[in-house]
């Protein structure tokens, strides 16, 4: 007899029970049960892999999807607030109760037979393949997780594979050199597929993979290339080329090359799934993701980042000096232990004028003052001629910044980054309109 919850929350319990790992690499549980289930797609399916870059790649997939007339289906992972956030049909966010018939066949079909253990994420991808299995999607978008060879996802055999950026992150289960983690990535290629590379300086391990398999290699460079100056930007393929449109809604530089390897997937797949012009400028003019330098307007403004890996906070460190002058600027900090913290902080110490450094719920985070400790040795090794900033510690991230607001002039900036949590505690009640009082009030 399996067991059976009435709300998401039960289930999302249950699962963090199952399995006693919270990653456990490999395909062949996964792959066992959505056999069970008879786990099918009727429609195209993309799959987008990669270290940086995955959220805002599927996000442009959707609006692009959507302004052409077409139904998407997203799965995104991780959430920034809520665990619905990872599954988006046609556009929306879907609804709690709208998960539970697919929890309640995942756990029919893991006890059918021998029982088969799922991790939390190996349950949850399958109950949301499932939900977009059946929702008659003209796409499937599906991000994957973790490396790609063995992360949940690659179950499905995609249509198009796209792989945006290659660098180092969870190191400690993908290896930590491009070349082995570009493998790992590799892993989503099917033979005689399609599969954009926008990385522009990609690991051999990924051209040798495509070779070794036979699919259509796609190369930013090669294959696709954009340019643009301050007002527009435009776009070449093997056979299609796009001019005058309009930056991507997402900010940041990093943006031109996911926005490149989005129109690059829609080239390849032009025979199943045809885009308009019109679709793609007024879909990229429109994607929206939170939390992706999302710059939100106030006294102080607020810039929220979910960058968590030496790659992604060079990219914020390039943003933040990019958008002009602020008398100071304050970070919000909270990062999880397993990151390469020293390179994340030297990077982007430079511009940073007053540290608040948080602890995070969940037991994989470092801690506020630990933290501290690894910025100080940092200014130690840096031979004392760092200037010395200030830092306060705090128990959450929503504390820290309310220190933050209370510390800023009206003019100054205030950045939160370092994980999905940190942002993801900062956004909860919607993202928060900052007014620092004025001077004199």
């Amino acid at each position: 007899m399996h067991s059976t919850f009435s709300t998401l929350s039960e289930w999302l319990a249950h699962c963090e029970q199952i399995h006693p790992q919270t990653i456990a690499m490999g395909l062949e549980r996964v792959r066992e049960v959505a056999q069970r289930m008879q786990l099918k797609f009727d429609c195209p399916v993309i799959t987008v892999a990669g270290t940086n870059g995955k959220g805002s790649t599927c996000a442009m997939l959707e609006a692009v999807a959507l302004q052409s007339g077409y139904k998407p289906g997203v799965y995104t992972s991780p959430h920034l607030v809520h665990f619905e956030e990872r599954c988006r049909i046609h556009g929306e966010i879907a609804k709690a109760d709208d998960f539970l018939p697919h929890f309640e066949a995942v756990e029919a079909a893991r006890l059918q037979g021998e029982e088969v253990l799922l991790t939390y994420f190996e349950f949850t991808t399958l109950a949301i393949m499932r939900m977009l299995s059946l929702a008659k999607l003209d796409v499937a978008i599906l991000e994957v997780g973790l490396g790609g060879r063995l992360d949940a996802t690659n179950i499905v055999d995609a249509d198009c594979a796209i792989i945006t950026s290659v660098d180092i992150d969870h190191a400690a289960i993908l290896g930590n050199d491009r070349e082995t983690i570009g493998r790992e990535k590799a892993g989503i290629m099917r033979a005689g597929r399609p599969v954009v590379v926008s990385d522009p300086v990609p690991p051999q391990s990924v051209l040798d993979h495509a070779a070794a398999i036979g699919a259509d290699l796609r190369l930013f460079g090669r294959d696709f290339n954009y340019d643009g100056d301050k007002q527009q930007w435009g776009w070449a393929g093997r056979d299609r080329r796009y001019a005058g449109l309009s930056y991507p809604a997402l900010r940041g530089a990093n943006q031109l090359m996911n926005a490149s390897g989005v129109l690059a997937a829609y080239e390849a797949l032009r025979p199943v799934l045809p885009v308009t012009a019109q679709a793609v400028r007024t879909g990229l003019a429109m994607v929206e993701l939170p939390g992706r330098f999302q710059i939100i307007p106030g006294q102080p403004t607020l810039v929220l980042d979910v960058a968590h890996n030496p790659h992604s906070v060079a990219a914020l460190t390039a943003n933040l000096d990019a958008m002009g002058y602020y008398p100071t600027t304050h970070a919000v900090f909270g990062a999880m232990a397993d990151k390469d913290l020293a390179p994340m902080l030297m990077k982007v110490g430079v511009l940073i004028d007053r540290w608040y450094f948080t602890d995070l719920p969940t037991e994989r985070a470092e801690t506020a003052a630990n933290l501290q400790q690894k910025m100080n040795a940092l200014q130690v090794v840096a031979g004392g001629t760092r200037r010395e900033v200030p830092i306060s510690l705090h128990a959450n991230p929503q504390a820290a910044l309310d220190a933050a607001v209370r510390a800023a002039d009206p003019a100054d900036r205030i950045v939160v980054f370092g994980s999905f949590y940190t942002v993801g505690e900062v956004l909860k009640d919607g993202p928060p309109r900052l007014h620092a009082k004025h001077l004199g009030e």
